[in-house]
Formats: C-alpha cells, structure tokens, sequence
C-alpha cells in the first residue's frame, strides 16, 4: 500500500501549498485544498496512469480513509445548534433541504445523467458542496469519475456564488438579517458563507454562518436515507446482491458520524480534542480526492460535463428561489 498512499500525500502537499499561496496573494482561498486535490490527481492521471503495484494504496485512500473521515466529521456537529435557531426556522430549512434535493435529482435525471450523479450533485447543490458529495458518495457505491465531475462543477459554481450573491441585496432590498438566511441556505461551504456574507455586515455573517451550520446538520439523516435505499443506485446490469440483514443496511461509518454528533451535542467529548479530530477528519479528506481524483479518465469526465453544468446551475438557482421564498413565508425582517 506504500507506493499509492505517499503518492496521495504527495498530491495533498501540493494542494495544501497552493491553498497557502492562494490565501497569501488573494486574502482568502477561493479553490480550497479539497478541490486542488482532485484537479492535481487528474492532472497526474492525465499525464501518466499508475501502474498496479500503486492501485492498493490509492484504494485505500479513495475507500476505507475516506470512510473514517466522515466518521471523524460528527465530531464537528453540534445538535444544540438547533435550539440557537428556532424551531420555525429549523422547520422551514429541512424543507428547503428536503425540496431542493428532490427537485435537483429530479433535473439531474430529465437531463440525463445517472442516477448516482444526479444524486451526488443534488446532495453538493441542497447540502453543504463538497463535503455532501464526498460523505454521500461511498454510501451509493459512486465511483471516481462521478465524485470528481461533481465537485468540480459545484466548486466553480460555489466561487461564482460567493462573487454574485451579494449583488442581490440591493436587486432584492434584503436586510442584513435576509440576506444572512439566503447566504446560509445558498453557498455551499462554511468558509464561503464567510466570503459572501462579509461585504454586507456583522448580522449577515452571524445569521448566515449560523443557517449554514444547522443545514450541514441535515447532512446526517439524508446519508441515513440513501444508505437504506443504496440498492437503487447500483448499476442495472450488476446482479442483485442478497438482502442484508437490518443491522448492516446502514455503514459503519455513518453510524459512527451520528453516535459522534450525538456525543459531541451531550458535551461528552472534550472540546480540547475538537481540533485535532477536526484537522485530521480534513485531511482525511483531501487524501481521498487525491486517490479519487487519479482515478479520472478527463475524456470521460468531459462527455457529461455540459450535463453536470446544466443540472447544477438549474438546481442552485432553484434553491436560491426557494430560499428566497422561505424568507418571505416566515417574514425575517
């Protein structure tokens, strides 16, 4: 496994690098390491494809660490969030989730992608980018090419977001408070809610930062969903596997990510610990775009791209709407 795991590191150094440089000449890391990682791995995949003795590192990598780092990520999850917001408000951001993951999947699958991109991307567009796709994916047995068209597509839309959303405060006269929602409901990563919400004031970062949180929280039972329904995802020409038994429907992983979330919000892990689980669950992470994204074939990637494109842009400026009208129904000031 040697061979493929210190080339994923590899990748991820050089990632982790032009993150920093990024965050040093423009402020602020437009394309987050986790991006970097799947276009450096393609990039290398491109060029020159591993030979075998490679593939059981970079498997490891794309697979079981992948696994153990959304297991890691319920750590960071705090179900106390919820009474911060409001009930009606919490409600009204299940049902924005619940409604833009229909519809996008919906769209994804009249535009004819496979199902399992349609879900990928409807997860990336109604949850939280790229973290939902990287977290959803082992769940529906997707494979590298979906997971890396995916992220590249909502990590361009999600920079293009952060750059247009604060034009519609005054388009749409929000207030600081609305605005906060919108963001919160809209772009796709924590650090971008940041981005976006800055410009317009203190409240917008608060309230934006805070929406965004509670929405990445229903991360948890959509990939409880999927797991139960993965067998729907499968491709039609592979053989129906035998039923599971109740107890190994859901993986393992996602278990550990609810019990973990579950601790976390009990105050049962300590918060000196919150850092370095955190840090590693990152870069868990990033190692497995890197396996994933040296599993590319570009030319494969490019035949669905207009689809992806299409699909994405269509269910995000859906779930803007929405969000939009969330914010009337509930009459946020």
């Amino acid at each position: 496994m040697l061979p493929g795991l210190l080339l994923c590191l590899a990748i991820t150094a050089a990632a982790a690098a032009l993150q920093a440089v990024e965050t040093e000449l423009f402020g602020r890391a437009w394309l987050e390491s986790l991006v970097l990682a799947i276009l450096i791995g393609t990039g290398v995949r491109t060029a020159w494809t591993p030979g075998r003795r490679f593939q059981a590192g970079i498997k490891l990598c794309a697979k079981t660490l992948l696994e153990v780092a959304v297991f890691l990520l319920g750590a960071s999850i705090s179900l106390r969030t919820i009474a911060a917001v409001g009930g009606e408000l919490v409600v009204g951001i299940a049902i924005v989730v619940a409604v833009a993951l229909a519809a996008s999947y919906a769209m994804g699958r009249s535009l004819g992608l496979p199902r399992r991109m349609a879900v990928l991307v409807a997860c990336g567009n109604s949850i939280c980018g790229n973290s939902a796709i990287a977290a959803v994916a082992p769940v529906i047995g997707a494979d590298s090419r979906d997971i890396a068209s995916s992220i590249a597509f909502t990590a361009v839309l999600g920079v293009i977001v952060v750059l247009l959303l604060p034009l519609t405060v005054p388009l749409l006269h929000l207030s600081g408070l609305q605005y906060g929602v919108l963001a919160g409901l809209t772009v796709y990563a924590v650090p971008q809610v940041l981005a976006a919400t800055a410009p317009i004031g203190a409240v917008s970062v608060q309230i934006g930062t805070l929406v965004k949180l509670v929405r990445v929280l229903m991360l948890g039972p959509v990939v409880v969903v999927l797991s139960l329904l993965s067998g729907r995802f499968r491709d039609p020409e592979a053989p129906v596997p035998p039923r599971l038994p109740i107890h190994r429907l859901v993986p393992w992983f996602i278990l550990g990510f609810l019990a973990l979330a579950a601790l976390r919000s009990a105050g049962l892990i300590p918060l000196v610990t919150l850092g370095p689980i955190g840090l590693a669950a990152g870069l868990l992470t990033v190692l497995s775009m890197a396996a994933l994204g040296l599993g590319v074939d570009v030319r494969v990637v490019a035949r669905a791209g207009a689809r992806v494109t299409a699909t994405v842009t269509a269910s995000l400026v859906l779930l803007a709407a929405i969000s939009y009208g969330l914010i009337r129904v509930l009459g946020v000031a």
